[in-house]
């Protein structure tokens, strides 16, 4: 974050222009905003939840979008802007909202925020993984429902970490924090699965190998999903892929939630196919208080909160900011998208 607190003094500097730009949602962190008005008229839109007639309503005339939500960025968006838009970011790391196709098309560069969430992601994964492995929702529910059966020496018997196989899907730079994290748990190696392997150094600094997906579910004791939501990696968890896994398996989805087939879930975790879940992400979100998944002592969910820190959104969101003004100068965006 060194160079874009540099470029924020540098940014103060230049005369404001006639820019304007749309922020979709109005908890976007104060730094971020302040950042912008330095040298653009700043309009923040005011429904919460987002609304998208709002969103669309305010987008008239502006030159660039801060898009504050998860509200599809489409047709009908760049529609309603008009034709002068020159810039648009996202606050956050996925863009399977996004049309990436049709701005490219338009010419339109498009930011995200993906490196600065890397560490926070990673620390929830960590805990999704243990509290799945060591059954820490369970171990509540005996409390809460006085079956607190200590006397039993094989009583609630987790999943050691330690000379765990662990396998990723997907290992990108989330994935890679995760890993780092892993080192000090003693694990065997690691699996992962990706169309392009890492270099040489990397494989070795983890102890990482390349295995096709089918090798990957077969022989990890946990698997992070770390993966971006494309069509090929939509419900590639799904029934085919948890009668491969160890009986003993943990998964963790930090990603997208329809990587994950969850009614296969449902039946893997409730057949004990899989030992069991730690979910971030679900399909869809929120999800309903009345889901199965709900029903399950095997299962730990949190509702989407893998960059939920000040810190995090904070930085997300002075990126976002920076990709903007970037956008707008013409020059290349300081985290873009493609």
């Amino acid at each position: 974050m060194a160079d874009i607190q540099q470029q924020s003094k540098e940014r103060q500097e230049e005369p404001k222009q006639s820019y304007k730009v749309l922020v979709t949602h109005p908890e976007v962190p104060k730094e971020a905003l302040d950042l912008l008005s330095q040298v653009t008229e700043v309009i923040v839109c005011e429904s919460l939840p987002p609304k998208r007639t709002e969103i669309l309503e305010k987008a008239k005339g502006v030159h660039a979008l801060l898009w504050g939500s998860h509200e599809p960025l489409n047709e009908q968006v760049l529609q309603a802007a008009g034709p002068q838009l020159k810039a648009i970011t996202t606050m956050s790391a996925g863009i399977d909202y996004v049309d990436v196709e049709l701005l490219k098309s338009h010419k339109i560069p498009l930011g995200h925020t993906p490196k600065v969430l890397n560490a926070a992601v990673a620390d929830l994964a960590m805990g999704l993984m243990l509290a799945a492995a060591r059954r820490l929702h369970e171990g509540r529910q005996k409390i809460e429902t006085s079956t607190w059966e200590n006397f039993h020496i094989n009583w609630m018997w987790g999943q050691d970490i330690r000379n765990a196989t662990v396998g990723f899907y997907g290992f990108g730079n989330i994935g890679q924090t995760i890993a780092q994290r892993l080192q000090g748990f003693d694990i065997a190696g690691i699996l992962y699965t990706t169309r392009h392997a890492l270099a040489e150094d990397k494989e070795k600094q983890f102890n990482a190998k390349k295995v096709p997906f089918t090798e990957l579910v077969e022989k990890s004791d946990i698997i992070f999903i770390a993966a971006p939501l494309t069509p090929e990696t939509h419900g590639a968890f799904n029934s085919t892929a948890f009668q491969k896994m160890k009986p003993t398996a943990v998964l963790v989805n930090i990603a997208r939630g329809p990587i994950v087939n969850q009614e296969d879930l449902y039946t893997a975790l409730k057949t004990q196919e899989i030992f069991a879940a730690g979910l971030d992400v679900v399909d869809s979100e929120p999800l309903p208080a009345d889901d199965p998944l709900l029903t399950l002592p095997n299962i730990v969910i949190t509702p989407h909160i893998g960059s939920a820190t000040k810190r995090t959104r904070t930085d997300m969101a002075i990126v976002a900011a920076h990709n903007i003004l970037r956008g707008l100068a013409g020059e290349p965006m300081f985290s873009p998208a493609y």
